[in-house]
């Protein structure tokens, strides 16, 4: 069975940094394409960002583009997401989740993915 464990969360001011992990367990994580959602309290979830782990290739939604960084590990089994300059409408809790590679139309779309992380709290305050 696929699990995976999101951490990394936590609590920064304004500009702040932090890193984000999301660790795979039942399966090798070349495998896959894991993607990082976010829902911010009164707010629709949305996707931040992806990564193809085979062939590197990645995505970043507009409003991160440029402060993120998505990142893969295969000896870990984890992949990383990056986040500098963080922005008080970056809080939200931050879940990671994984589709077979191939196995999707769109990566910004939360049901292609099969599995998921439980959420870890992303918290940047003025």
């Amino acid at each position: 069975e696929v699990q995976l464990q999101a951490s990394g969360g936590g609590s920064v001011q304004t500009g702040g940094s932090l890193r984000l992990s999301c660790t795979v367990s039942g399966d090798t994580l070349d495998d896959y394409v894991i993607g990082w959602f976010r829902r911010a309290p009164g707010k629709e979830r949305e996707g931040v960002s992806s990564i193809n782990v085979n062939d590197g290739s990645t995505t970043y939604v507009d409003s991160v583009r440029g402060r993120a960084t998505i990142s893969s590990d295969i000896t870990k089994n984890t992949v990383y997401l990056q986040m500098n300059n963080l922005q008080p409408e970056d809080t939200a809790v931050y879940y990671c989740a994984a589709v077979v590679e191939g196995d999707y139309n769109s990566r910004w779309r939360a049901d292609e993915y099969d599995y998921w992380g439980q959420g870890t709290q992303v918290t940047v305050s003025s």
